[in-house]
């Protein structure tokens, strides 16, 4: 037993004689327990859930006590069990203010690593809507108006990349996914394939060379088209570098301890002035704390399909639409 165990022991004997001090004991060595296993178990619950989420399998539900629940269960200790606002225990603030800086610069920084993710897949995503309107501009120009058969096989193709990336960035692609061809051999160039939209990019590039040799299109036509078809495997490729470099997870995770931490020990800077009143204090600071984390959660993957993920599927019906408008 340490000094501070026994200059306990010494007070609660004087005050209430040996019953007192089996019981500031237990109580003592129930609050340890009582922080310590629910430290463990919310690391254990995060850890097994953002495995999960990485392995794509359900996550199990999990019935935990509400966080005002815990802190009530905590004052209650604290207040009437310990009463320790009639010790000389003496609180104070200035540790969680000078924690609060550095914790608030952790997500800032998180924040603004997520939302320059989210941002620079938008721009990505704009940058393809454009590309599909100018290539489709210029094969309307470079083409014949009787010409109806290569029309409609770029109007089908251009939509067809555009989806075969989306779903690329998500589980996969699959061939229901695409406007099939009727074309001798085309579905059967997709079978096994494991990575559709390069493809698809293949195809349509075999397809400009064709019109090339058949002197349907001019040696000058076919660089200015080439420009557009390698804008397309620019746009995957960086929309791939999203998608396959997540933010380190050494750093996410330390983030979150942090925050635990933080908040877990804030009630006893407020419990001895503020009593009961500490309950929604804590509740309120790590709401804003824990919604700034779930934000930068929320957004670091932008291709998903979620609420706030990027409109990827709107974005490919309106490709869809311009293009069969503009060539058909």
């Amino acid at each position: 037993m340490g000094d501070e165990d026994c200059n306990g022991v010494f007070q609660a004997e004087r005050l209430w004689g040996w019953a007192g001090v089996m019981t500031w004991i237990l109580a003592r060595r129930l609050l340890y327990l009582y922080y310590y296993v629910f430290l463990a178990r919310t690391m254990a619950h995060y850890s097994r859930d953002r495995l999960t989420e990485r392995s794509g399998q359900k996550k199990p539900v999990q019935k935990n006590l509400p966080l005002q629940d815990q802190l009530s269960h905590l004052c209650y200790v604290l207040l009437d069990v310990l009463q320790i606002h009639e010790s000389d225990f003496k609180p104070t603030i200035a540790m969680h203010s000078l924690l609060g800086i550095v914790l608030g610069l952790f997500l800032v920084f998180r924040t603004n690593s997520a939302y320059d993710r989210w941002w620079e897949g938008r721009k990505l995503w704009g940058s393809m809507v454009n590309n599909t309107r100018n290539l489709a501009h210029k094969l309307n120009a470079f083409l014949d108006k009787g010409d109806q058969k290569n029309r409609v096989w770029f109007a089908q193709m251009i939509p067809n990349f555009v989806v075969s990336v989306k779903e690329h960035l998500r589980e996969g692609v699959k061939s229901s996914d695409l406007d099939l061809i009727e074309e001798e051999g085309f579905t059967e160039r997709l079978e096994g394939v494991k990575h559709l939209p390069n493809r698809l990019s293949s195809m349509m590039y075999e397809r400009v060379n064709d019109l090339y040799k058949r002197k349907t299109l001019s040696g000058e036509q076919l660089f200015v088209v080439d420009k557009e078809l390698k804008e397309f495997s620019e746009i995957l490729g960086a929309c791939e570098r999203i998608k396959n470099t997540p933010i380190p997870y050494s750093y996410t995770m330390y983030i979150k301890q942090f925050i635990f931490i933080y908040t877990i020990t804030l009630p006893f800077a407020f419990v001895t002035t503020s009593g009961y009143i500490t309950v929604p204090i804590v509740a309120l600071i790590t709401f804003v704390l824990l919604s700034v984390e779930l934000i930068a959660e929320e957004i670091e993957d932008p291709f998903g399909r979620d609420i706030n993920d990027l409109p990827t599927d709107e974005l490919s019906e309106k490709i869809r639409d311009n293009v069969r408008e503009i060539l058909l």
